[in-house]
């Protein structure tokens, strides 16, 4: 894969994703990083749910992950994955034999939340209890593999390492065989891991708590690690576990999904559910993934928010919540607020359960598809500042840019073959359209009649119309100043000289054209006939 230098698209077969024209230079995946200079020259506006997200911002956030450092604390486990085929049943009992052909192993339960760190490029320091097995053996050996120090690993003789197995064929599980203790580790154990999170403590910028429920966040640790990262002020989020999730009180944030927050809150609705952990809990902010429905934002302050699914293809939704974990903990840590942080970790579970297995996420791929799936602001009515972003963007990737303006009171076959025309000479049309006070000053008192959010609406539902604005007599000649059409067009019922633009136009090499009018049409005349007929 490559990276299209100008615009920062995925290229594919030399042409670039988003604009399909032909790339000049391009970077590699290995060594590309984003020009974050390009995105700051075109800053477009992009949206979700509504709300503005700033793309620079966001980019710049993912770039300096790797600047960095978390402890992740909770429960280890070794995923085993064998892969085979199915031919044929046993004749021993009605069950499929799986004939083994591959097998491979990685990072489970919190480790996943490590591995998924580490392909962010952080650093991450582990704090946890592993049993003294050949298991235990190689998940360290794992551990060290993506280079994350283990000083705050330690090894219980009585107590096996957790290890799941999953069988798969025909790219499905067939079968899942789990090896484990859910016993609390030993009071010596917590003892360890007390004292070491509070002699490193200041190499850690956040801190995340995997819990799976299989005895090493006993009530005194969690107790501990939320009391010192509240008196330090670092950010503490919480993966929760079980039918009770008091032990997390005081902690900055959990990320339970939708099940468990049912469960533990005794509540059948999810937003109150969130509203009670956010007050009983003590916390600033609750995210609560619904699988493929997304994530909810609840925070104290405002209204919750529902943040869909990004995901075309649903393989497996193994360690997703891994994903959101580590993902939101380095959006909040790096400054993003909690939305553009619940909007990243979304993205980014949305990439890892469009593959098979535990997997994780890459700075490449967050990249990816923010650059190049990220939506344009959905409403074609747009505030001047906004607009003015947009087509800067626009004329980024090499698009022709047309602008007419006009009343747009009552519109008729006059205004749809002038719409129509003008879209035909160029990619993106824009409309600036008179408020109502101009349109009064224009025709007169009895005018407008329809008023100017109306026609708005009414103009960006034609297909030939891209985006809409609203502007007053005296900021035309400032708004085509900052906007600089390629053609600003006009019906041919006004002659080039009394264009109002046209110095501004033709002076930075842009054209006005004069569109032929439908002859007998008019607002004007359709409202005389209403009223005679009346």
């Amino acid at each position: 894969m490559k990276v299209c230098r100008n615009c920062l698209h995925w290229e594919s077969k030399g042409l670039c994703k988003l604009t399909g024209c032909g790339v000049g230079g391009l970077w590699t995946c290995e060594n590309w990083k984003p020009n974050l200079h390009v995105i700051r020259s075109l800053k477009p506006i992009f949206v979700l749910n509504s709300v503005p997200v700033d793309l620079e911002k966001i980019m710049s956030a993912i770039t300096h992950f790797s600047n960095h450092a978390f402890l992740v604390i909770g429960d280890l486990m070794l995923d085993e994955y064998l892969w085979g085929d199915v031919e044929r049943i046993s004749p021993e009992a009605p069950v499929q034999i799986v004939n083994i052909k591959s097998q491979n192993h990685t990072l489970g339960g919190a480790g996943n939340v490590v591995n998924n760190l580490a392909s962010l490029g952080v650093k991450v320091y582990v704090a946890s209890v592993i049993g003294n097995d050949t298991i235990g053996t190689a998940l360290k050996n794992e551990l060290e593999k993506i280079k994350v120090n283990t000083d705050g690993l330690f090894f219980a003789a009585d107590r096996p390492t957790t290890k799941k197995t999953r069988v798969i064929a025909l790219n499905q599980q067939m079968m899942r065989l789990d090896y484990e203790t859910r016993k609390e580790i030993s009071e010596d154990l917590e003892n360890k891991i007390i004292t070491y999170i509070e002699d490193n403590l200041p190499l850690f910028d956040a801190i995340l708590v995997s819990d799976y429920a299989k005895g090493v966040l006993t009530t005194r640790i969690l107790g501990k690690i939320i009391t010192i990262c509240k008196h330090s002020n670092k950010l503490i989020l919480v993966d929760p576990k079980g039918k009770e999730f008091t032990k997390y009180k005081g902690a900055t944030a959990i990320t339970p999904n939708k099940k468990e927050a049912l469960i533990a809150s005794g509540l059948e609705n999810l937003e109150e559910a969130g509203k009670k952990f956010l007050s009983e809990l003590d916390l600033e902010a609750v995210f609560i993934t619904r699988g493929k429905g997304g994530i909810s934002l609840f925070t104290k302050d405002n209204s919750p928010i529902n943040v869909s699914a990004r995901v075309k293809e649903i393989y497996d939704i193994s360690g997703a919540g891994d994903t959101v974990l580590a993902t939101l903990g380095l959006a909040i840590t790096s400054g993003l607020t909690y939305f553009e942080a619940t909007m990243l970790a979304n993205i980014a579970a949305g990439i890892v359960i469009g593959k098979v297995g535990t997997a994780t996420v890459s700075q490449e791929e967050l990249l990816d598809v923010l650059v190049g799936d990220m939506p344009l602001l959905p409403s074609k009515v747009l505030e001047i500042k906004r607009l003015k972003q947009v087509v800067n963007y626009l004329k980024a990737q090499g698009k022709r840019i047309v602008f007419t303006n006009g009343c747009f009171d009552l519109l008729h076959t006059g205004h749809i073959h002038l719409l129509k025309e003008s879209k035909k000479l160029g990619d993106i049309l824009i409309v600036a359209l008179d408020t109502d006070e101009s349109v009064r000053i224009l025709k007169g008192n009895s005018r407008p009649i329809i008023g100017q959010a109306e026609r708005a609406q009414i103009l960006s539902a034609l297909d030939c119309v891209d985006y809409v604005t609203i502007f007053s007599t005296d900021e035309l000649k400032h708004l085509i100043k900052g906007l600089k059409p390629d053609i600003l067009t006009k019906g041919a019922d006004y002659k080039k000289e009394e264009v109002v633009g046209k110095d501004i136009v033709e002076g930075y090499g842009g054209e006005v054209i004069l569109i032929p009018t439908l002859q007998g049409i008019s607002s004007s005349r359709l409202i005389s006939k209403i009223i005679n007929n009346g």
